[in-house]
C-alpha cells in the first residue's frame, strides 16, 4: 500500500469522492492525509475523515497564503478543532515569500504575519504532541526556507515535513540532521526538467523519505496538466524507485512506515 502524505480533498474541483477513493486504491493509494488551508475548510475536513477514516485523515492549520485572512480568535478556534479532534499533524502551515503583498499589505509586514503564524503552529503542535507539516516556496533566494528553518529550530520536540520538496541536497540534509526532519515529494520529480531534485531524490536516505500528490495540484507524468487523485502517488513512487534503481514495492514498503511513523497511524502500519 502507498499513502498518499499530502492532500487537499475538500476542494471545489472534486464533485465525487467516493470515486476519487476507488480509483485511488484501484492505483494502490489505500491512505490519504488531507490537510486543511483556511478557515472554510476546516469542519468539511473533519467531516471527511469521520466519514472515511479508512481512506482519509485529516490535519489542520491555515496556509500562509491566507494570514490575511486568519484572525486570532480564527487560529483560536482552530486550536480547539484539533484539541477536540485528534489530528494526524498540524497542517499544512508554512512561509510563501513567492506571491506579492496582497493589496494594502507591505511586504515586510506580510512576510513578519506570516513567520508569527507558523510559530503559533509549530507552539500548537508541540502542545498537542504533533509533528508539523510545511509548505515553503520563494521567488528568489532561500529566505522562505531559511526563515522556517530557524523557526523550526527553536521547536525541536516538533518534527517538520518540508512537503512539495524541491530544494538542495545541502537543505535537504540539514533538515534531517539538524531537524530529525522529513522530506516529501511531488509528482515534480517525474517531470523532465527536474533533475536537480530527482538527483536528490535519489540521494536522500529512504527512511527519511515520503510521497504525496499535493492533489488537486502537481499531476504527474504520464498525467501532467490533469486534476489531480491520491492514486496518482503510485506514479511518484513509481519515479523514486526508478531514480534509486529499486523496486516499486520497496519505496511503497518504506514511504508507508515512515508515514504512519510520521503521522502516528498504528493502524496502517505495514
Amino acid at each position: 500500500m502507498i499513502i498518499d502524505t499530502h492532500c487537499h480533498l475538500v476542494h471545489e474541483k472534486y464533485d465525487d469522492i467516493e470515486q476519487l477513493r476507488a480509483d485511488s486504491i484501484a492505483l494502490g493509494v489505500g491512505h490519504c492525509i488531507s490537510q486543511g488551508t483556511h478557515p472554510q475548510d476546516w469542519l468539511p475536513q473533519l467531516e471527511l475523515a469521520r466519514r472515511m477514516p479508512d481512506f482519509i485523515t485529516s490535519c489542520l492549520a491555515a496556509h500562509p497564503s491566507e494570514v490575511t485572512n486568519v484572525s486570532d480568535d480564527d487560529f483560536e478556534y482552530m486550536a480547539q478543532l484539533c484539541r477536540q479532534h485528534p489530528q494526524a499533524a498540524i497542517g499544512e502551515a508554512g512561509l510563501d515569500y513567492f506571491w506579492d503583498a496582497p493589496e494594502g499589505w507591505d511586504e515586510a509586514v506580510y512576510h513578519a504575519r506570516q513567520r508569527e503564524l507558523l510559530e503559533k503552529h509549530f507552539a500548537l503542535a508541540e502542545e498537542l504532541g504533533l509533528n508539523i507539516s510545511l509548505h515553503t516556496r520563494d521567488k528568489e533566494g532561500t529566505a522562505c526556507f531559511d526563515d522556517a528553518f530557524a523557526i523550526a529550530r527553536n521547536f525541536p520536540k516538533v518534527r517538520p515535513v518540508f512537503h512539495c520538496f524541491i530544494g538542495t541536497q545541502a537543505q535537504a540534509h540539514s533538515v534531517f540532521e539538524q531537524l530529525d526532519g522529513m522530506i516529501s515529494f511531488t509528482g515534480i520529480i517525474t517531470f523532465k526538467k527536474t533533475k536537480d531534485v530527482q538527483a536528490v531524490a535519489a540521494w536522500a536516505p529512504l527512511d527519511r523519505v515520503m510521497v504525496e500528490t499535493d492533489s488537486p495540484f502537481l499531476s504527474p507524468e504520464p498525467h501532467r496538466g490533469k486534476l489531480n487523485i491520491p492514486g496518482r502517488t503510485r506514479f511518484v513512487a513509481e519515479k523514486l524507485a526508478a531514480l534509486r534503481g529499486i523496486s516499486l514495492e520497496e519505496v511503497a514498503a518504506a514511504t508507508t512506515a515512515n508515514a504512519c511513523r510520521f503521522f502516528r497511524l498504528p493502524q496502517l502500519a505495514v
